[in-house]
């Protein structure tokens, strides 16, 4: 809390090369704070922090309503075409604990294309170097966030079809992480329309958490 009427939650986001994390955050802060744009090699190559304005009408605890603020750690993927898995993981590592080291992380977003598959060995690479980043709990402060469910629906797949549909690895991923998963439009003016139901999915994850964080002290 930055002060009794405000609330900030703390996100990271993480996921492969091109599938959306950049502009994933920045449809959650509502600016254009990370880089994002196609390109055939890794665009981010460094973390970056992102803030919110105050966003009001989001949320309301103990019979008031408080303002919100948001903010968003980006960071390069995993695998990346320019860095090692141990430079990814370092960089993380300490950019986690300079700015969540102290309030914590509420919750760490999985960035996943919702029109692409999921592969098994995709799945178990990304699960097990969110699990050296986050330590034995990651499951309870996981979201899986799919990207891209615009071309979803254009393949006329609603969200229950999606799921009806969807691999087993994705399955078993989902099943870990308790079922916290987000479809997002990745149409600029979807996104905007959308901020405020994404907004309010994360809190519900967050109060189900009864709040906590995940503290995140790593030592260099």
């Amino acid at each position: 809390m930055a002060d009794s009427n405000e609330m900030t939650i703390n996100l990271a986001v993480f996921g492969r090369t091109q599938t959306g994390k950049s502009t994933a955050g920045n449809s959650l802060l509502g600016s254009l704070d990370f880089e994002s744009h196609c390109s055939p090699s890794s665009v981010t190559t460094r973390c970056s922090l992102g803030r919110s304005c105050r966003i009001s009408g989001i949320i309301r605890r103990n019979g008031r309503e408080l303002a919100l603020r948001v903010q968003v750690l980006d960071t390069p993927a995993y695998p990346h075409t320019g860095l090692s898995k141990e430079q990814v993981r370092d960089t993380v590592r300490l950019a986690l604990a300079h700015h969540f080291g102290k309030e914590g992380l509420h919750l760490a977003l999985l960035v996943l294309r919702a029109d692409l598959p999921l592969c098994p060995d995709e799945s178990d690479h990304t699960t097990q170097f969110i699990q050296e980043l986050l330590g034995p709990t990651w499951k309870d402060f996981t979201v899986v966030l799919l990207t891209h469910a615009d071309k979803a629906e254009e393949a006329g797949f609603s969200e229950e079809a999606y799921l009806h549909s969807a691999s087993s690895t994705l399955l078993s991923l989902l099943s870990l992480v308790q079922h916290k998963y987000i479809f997002l439009n990745n149409q600029k003016s979807i996104i905007k329309e959308e901020r405020a139901t994404v907004l309010r999915k994360l809190l519900s994850f967050v109060r189900q958490n009864n709040y906590q964080v995940l503290l995140l002290n790593h030592k260099e």
